[in-house]
């Protein structure tokens, strides 16, 4: 059925024999002004934002953004864990992830862990969409949807540089050049960064960095009423990454060590992506939009595996795992595996948005296929006075050869009906089928016939919300919708996916001030988690999905934003609050749990302040301050667990001065966690984890 309608898809991208549309970024949210005015909830990172913050790192961009929960994890947000509301984070796995519209995690239905995530530094603005309004997207449909805007072409042909260097040799250039020429336009960009890390291995020189190239290309063409856009983009991440992190005795005496057990850890990956986007305007009613994409993701984590158990071990007592640890008790059989995986993405998505005065209707669908294929060897070891000595390779077998692949199909329509001049009505509709397969291999030439399994599921997701116009600048909104979150490949023919209803309501205040307050409700049948390696579930499963029960997450959102003037000077501000409680709702004997047990990867408490002094000779200063609160790493950390069950809070302060040279060249000075804050921001993978220490750089941006 899917490749049946995945060909007529394809038909429907031909261009016609017309001959302006637009060459547009596909966009979910748009503007600010236009986050304001939502039928549902939702916020915009715009690129004056990232500018001034002269920002590389996705998580501290988000952590500005009401009920988003980050859990950091290597100091510089290579492998970002996001959650939204009822969506915890563990490895951004159950929000929507986009870029340009397109689904960009590496296999968005089998195994949608992010494992990659787009180079925030080229990006132009990031959107983020929360409510009902959120069914037109998906397929995770609880908590919200994060969209990745790359630069778009520009109008004239123009170009621009950005280059920051600072300590540790963090080295950061962006730079692109595009232009149109008649109906044709086009973009050239690169993002280039590097680093030598913050982190000091034992007994080692080597570095604890990165270094990341990413390359993108857009093509396009306009006529009177279609247009073409092709975009290819190309990026390698070669890091020194590990899983391993500290005791917590070790953390408190230094938390930027590295264990000698990590030193060989290295991450390598790369990624491929090609989108095709077809616009035709039928009619003054009825617009077209058309996108064929694909994805490919290939990497090889090379790592130590099971050094949570050193870690516990230690934590606990045990003078022998912390020879281990230290190197100076020797030990045999540590397993580094290859991490290796490949996945594949494709699909079509296509969209009629419809014109019918009081009615705005968007109608469409989606056909997708995805896959991963696991071949994990691993690379034994013997730890000999403090080196480590090669000793064999195993190859892989069971849960390490393995491949998976989902299909689906999704529908959508979503009908934007002006009811009244003060009314906005917003109704959606939603259908997901999908099939998962898995085959797994018992020898590793996959000569055996494999075991499998398999599920199916589909769901119908229906949605409403509104907005109400009490004055010109008093606004009520509140909706309700049905979310979604897939099981992924490894899920067997009796499980059933996570399922939600989810509320919202609250006000907004547009006028010399704005202020936005929004109460959410998610109420889950069966909330699951995601397995891995990165978050293991609360069962110590590190693979498939593990259902935890009937849970609630409700909480507060709060914003606030405006500019005060005070002579010569122009001071903005804005203000984030999020509190949110996140606990099972029933006692679950089976599993252990019990009503009132604290989920994991959800803080109580997030906050943050922007603020800025611009003066009218072009020096500009701003502060940005980010608290998180505590987080359980397991579920019911609250209900007689230790320290060891948890995150620690966390207050930074990053400051930055941007000076406007000439109108096309300014310099910059960046001070990230300028009082040196630390505090372990994770427990997982295997360890106390740190943020980035206080690191200072200068930057240079110059258009021409």
């Amino acid at each position: 059925m899917h490749k049946r309608l995945l060909a007529l898809a394809v038909a429907s991208l031909m261009p016609s024999a017309w001959a302006q549309v637009a060459l547009e970024e596909v966009s979910i949210v748009g503007t600010r002004e236009v986050a304001r005015t939502l039928p549902g909830s939702g916020a915009l990172v715009d690129a004056e934002q990232i500018r001034i913050e002269a920002a590389n790192d996705i998580n501290q961009l988000l952590k500005t953004v009401p009920g988003i929960y980050i859990q950091e994890e290597d100091g510089y947000g290579l492998r970002p864990n996001i959650g939204i509301r009822g969506a915890t984070s563990e490895r951004a796995g159950k929000i929507t992830l986009m870029e340009d519209g397109v689904l960009i995690a590496p296999a968005p239905y089998s195994n949608p862990e992010a494992y990659y995530f787009p180079t925030a530094l080229r990006m132009h603005s990031v959107e983020v969409l929360k409510g009902a309004p959120l069914l037109r997207y998906g397929p995770q449909t609880t908590g919200g949807v994060v969209n990745m805007v790359s630069t778009p072409i520009p109008e004239q042909n123009t170009g621009s540089v950005n280059f920051r260097y600072g300590q540790n040799a963090e080295a950061d250039l962006l730079a692109s050049f595009g232009g149109r020429s008649g109906a044709f336009g086009f973009l050239l960009e690169t993002a280039q960064r590097r680093s030598d890390g913050f982190k000091d291995i034992d007994r080692s020189n080597q570095d604890s960095g990165y270094k990341i190239e990413d390359y993108l290309v857009k093509l396009g063409w306009e006529g009177e009423r279609q247009s073409l856009l092709l975009k290819a983009q190309y990026s390698t991440e070669v890091s020194d990454e590990t899983y391993l992190g500290l005791t917590d005795a070790d953390f408190d005496r230094d938390p930027d060590r590295r264990y000698g057990l990590s030193r060989i850890d290295e991450m390598d990956n790369d990624h491929k992506g090609y989108n095709l986007t077809y616009r035709l305007d039928l009619n003054e009613r009825v617009n077209l939009s058309a996108t064929a994409y694909y994805n490919e993701f290939a990497r090889d984590w090379f790592k130590l595996g099971g050094g949570s158990a050193f870690i516990n071990a230690a934590n606990a007592g045990d003078q022998v795992a912390q020879g281990v640890l230290e190197g100076t008790v020797d030990a045999t059989g540590l397993a580094y595996k290859h991490n290796n995986r490949e996945y594949e993405s494709r699909g079509i998505d296509v969209n009629f948005d419809v014109d019918l005065g009081a009615h705005q209707l968007a109608v469409g669908g989606r056909v997708h296929e995805d896959e991963m294929d696991r071949y994990q060897p691993e690379e034994i070891f013997n730890q000999v006075d403090g080196e480590l000595v090669f000793v064999e390779i195993d190859e892989p077998t069971g849960s390490d050869n393995r491949q998976e692949e989902a299909e689906a199909l999704s529908l959508w329509l979503v009908d934007t009906w002006q009811v009244s001049s003060a009314l906005q009505m917003n109704l959606a509709l939603r259908y997901e089928d999908v099939e998962s397969r898995r085959r797994q291999y018992a020898t590793p030439d996959r000569s055996d016939a494999p075991s499998r399994r398999g599920n199916d599921s589909d769901e119908w997701l229906p949605g409403v919300s509104f907005t109400y116009d009490l004055t010109d600048a008093w606004h009520i909104l509140a909706g309700v919708h049905r979310g979604f979150s897939p099981l992924g490949g490894g899920a067997t023919a009796n499980e059933d996916p996570e399922t939600s209803v989810n509320w919202e309501a609250g006000f907004r205040y547009d006028g010399a001030w704005f202020v936005e307050a929004i109460g959410f409700y998610s109420d889950f049948d069966n909330k699951t988690e995601n397995c891995s390696n990165a978050s293991p579930c609360s069962n110590g499963a590190t693979s498939g999905t593990f259902n935890t029960g009937e849970a609630v997450i409700q909480g507060l959102e709060l914003q606030l934003g405006t500019a005060l003037e005070a002579g010569s000077l122009n001071i903005p501000l804005h203000l984030m609050y999020t509190y949110t409680d996140a606990t099972v709702s029933d006692d679950n004997p089976t599993q252990g749990f019990e009503d009132g047990d604290q989920l994991a990867s959800v803080p109580e408490n997030t906050f943050s302040l922007r603020a800025g002094i611009e003066t009218a000779m072009g020096w500009n200063n701003y502060l940005v301050a980010k608290y998180i609160d505590e987080l359980c790493m397991d579920i019911g950390c609250n209900n007689g667990g230790d320290r060891f069950d948890r995150s620690e809070d966390l207050f930074v302060v990053d400051y930055i001065s941007r000076l406007e040279y000439t109108p096309a060249m300014s310099v910059y000075f960046k001070l990230e966690n300028a009082f040196d804050e630390r505090a372990i921001v994770s427990r997982q993978p295997d360890g106390a984890r740190p943020n980035k220490p206080r690191t200072a750089s200068v930057g240079v941006e110059w258009t021409f």
